[in-house]
This record gives structure tokens, sequence and C-alpha cells, in this order.
């Protein structure tokens, strides 16, 4: 078995008034994230909200502060992107992360169609339209002439510029259905699953998530290239104070679903439909956690376990939180930091873990 990979899903928010820091401050997190020896960083994208806006953007000027770690997008909302317009920002930022990137997207939610274009009868339709533009122009295929007229295909051939022949190998689908995954898997497209289903067929999440990745691996064609990444809520409590707050956070989210943890000022989302699920808390003593993961055979399953951080957590809280994941977690589930095989020191820990606040104090260089 491949070794297992170890990843973060960071919302990077921001309280009202504060957007440039909450933009500095996922830089410094995934500093620290690569310290630790992480390999890979993911970030969501959510539209007129206290959220990122623009991930790429983002990856690049995280890709000028760090060297190694991957550069993920979880997930981009196709449906409102331009696919031409989207290739050549991708390539663009994969070249100049030195090929880090890993480009999750997805339908995308919202009720935004209209303000990025037009209202649209089918969004899945519209977006999988959108999607195979996209993966045409990735792939370095003709995408339309230079002095094309309706009907007529004159003049040079147009392709997308600058080119990263890489990069459809890095490119991931976001899904919520064991359909959605064969679909993924036909397209020869990696598959991230996130914290959020659209069915259970009468099973628990983990186990809906182990059905999908049984799916996929049958139906994509050649499995052993493909990857799978899974999210998880993964909270190890090492102090009174954080027991309290992670209990917390659980019982919000129970409570709230994915309108818990919010940043001051941002929108509430909408409830989650009926048949929809969440995945569980794993919360608690670091030795149970380590329990309720090896207990998930979607996570035994998949190459890549991502660690789905609270949004409304400080850069220092999610910092502490993905150390002690490093150090009394990760270990017990076969990963190793891939960037050295020296163990952290507690200095090294000390270090990591003041590299938040020291951002938040005096900002990036």
């Amino acid at each position: 078995m491949s070794r297992l990979a170890l990843g973060f899903n960071a919302r990077i928010s921001f309280r009202t008034g504060d957007d440039e820091q909450g933009l500095r401050d996922g830089i410094a997190l995934f500093e620290a994230a690569e310290d630790l020896g992480f390999d890979t960083g993911w970030v969501y994208q959510r539209h007129f909200d206290n959220y990122l806006a623009n991930p790429l953007t983002f990856l690049a000027a995280v890709g000028q502060h760090t060297s190694r770690i991957s550069l993920g997008t979880a997930v981009i909302a196709m449906r409102y992107e331009n696919p031409i317009l989207l290739a050549e920002a991708a390539a663009t930022a994969d070249l100049l992360t030195g090929r880090r990137l890993k480009l999750a997207i997805s339908t995308g939610t919202g009720d935004f169609d209209s303000v990025f274009g037009a209202p649209v009868d089918d969004a899945r339709a519209e977006a999988q339209r959108r999607l195979a533009r996209f993966l045409a122009a990735v792939r370095g295929e003709v995408v339309g002439y230079s002095d094309a007229t309706a009907g007529g295909d004159g003049g040079e051939p147009l392709r997308v510029r600058p080119h990263s022949d890489t990069l459809i190998d890095r490119i991931y689908y976001g899904s919520t259905t064991v359909d959605a995954a064969e679909r993924t898997a036909r397209q020869q497209l990696n598959l991230l699953l996130g914290t959020i289903i659209s069915e259970t067929r009468g099973l628990d999440f983990a186990e809906y998530h182990a059905l999908m990745i049984e799916h996929y691996r049958q139906t994509v064609p050649q499995p052993a290239r493909a990857r799978i990444g899974v999210s998880r809520s993964v909270l190890p409590a090492t102090t009174p104070e954080s027991a309290r707050r992670y209990r917390e956070y659980d019982e919000q989210r129970r409570r709230e679903g994915p309108g818990a943890s919010r940043p001051a000022g941002a929108l509430a989302p909408r409830a989650l439909p009926d048949g929809f699920a969440m995945c569980p808390v794993y919360h608690g003593d670091p030795a149970r956690v380590v329990d309720d993961l090896l207990a998930d055979r979607a996570v035994a399953a998949a190459d890549e376990l991502v660690l789905f951080l609270p949004p409304e957590f400080t850069v220092s809280e999610n910092i502490r939180l993905l150390t002690d994941v490093v150090d009394k977690v990760a270990p017990h589930l076969g990963w190793r930091p891939q960037s050295s095989n020296r163990p952290l020191t507690k200095g090294d820990h000390d270090d990591i873990h003041s590299r938040g606040t020291a951002h938040r104090m005096a900002g990036l260089a």
C-alpha cells in the first residue's frame, strides 16, 4: 500500500473588515503546515462572503512563501467559470508554484448564475459542459481558430498558453454521490470526497464514502494512477481547554450544520436539504480519535486524509490543531512527514505555533 498523504482544508475566512489579515493569516498557515510536513493544503471557494473567492490567486501567492507543499482547490464552482480563462489561470498558477497545484472542481453551490452570466435550467449539466471544454483546454487541445467566423474554422489553431503538460493528472472532482463518483472515474479525474454527501442509501457517512470509493475504483480505467482524497473533521484534544473547545464545536455543528463556526459577518448558509448528511467530528482524547479513524473504511481506502479546519478558528488555533494531529494522530495511521526523516522537536513546534501570532503582529514581508 502506498504512503498515506496528509492534507488540510482551510476556509481562509475573515471577519468583516479584516479581509487582508485573513488572507495573510492563510499564508502563515500554509508556511506552518509545510514545516510540519503536510503534503497538501486545500482551500475552499465561496463567492460574496467572508471567505476566499479566488483560490488560484491566493495559491500563487502561497507558492512564493513555500517550496514543497502541494496547493489544492476544494472546490472551484465550475458552473460559474469561463473554462478557457480558468485553464489559463490554472496553468499560470501551476507553473509559478513549481507544478504543485491540485485543482479540484465541482458543480458549485448558491444561486449566482445570473450574477456571473445567465440563469441556467440545469446547473449540473452546465457545469459538465464547461468542464469538458476546460479539460480539453488543459490537455492542450485546439479550442478555436484565430480567424473563425460563424460556422467556419479559419486561421491558426488556438491553444491555451501557458501550458502545463502535467496539470491534467492533478485534477480532481468533488463528488457527493455514488453516481457522481462513477462519472468522475469515467472522466479519468481524481476523486475528492468532502464533508457533505447528498444521499446516504441508509448507510452512515463513512460507509457511504467507502461505497463511493469502491464504485470509483471499479470504474476508473487506470485505478493505479487515480488518487482519492477523503475529508474528515479531526480534532484531537491535548488540553482541557481544547477538549472543551472541540466539544462545543461538535455540538454547534450538530445544531447548525454548515452554518457552524462562521466568522463574524459571514452569511448564514442554507440548511442541508432532506437526504443530505455531514461527516461526524472525531474529537476527544487522541487515542480515541485514532481509533475512530482506523475504524473508518473510507479513510483506509483513500490515498490522502484531508483535515477539515473549523472556519472560525484563528490561525494560531489551527496551527496548534495541525501540530497535535502530526504529533498524536497521523503517525498511528502510517503517515510520516515527507520533507524530512528527522522528528520535530519541541523547539520546532514552539516556533511553528508562534508563527501565526508573529504574522498577525508584523504582517508578511
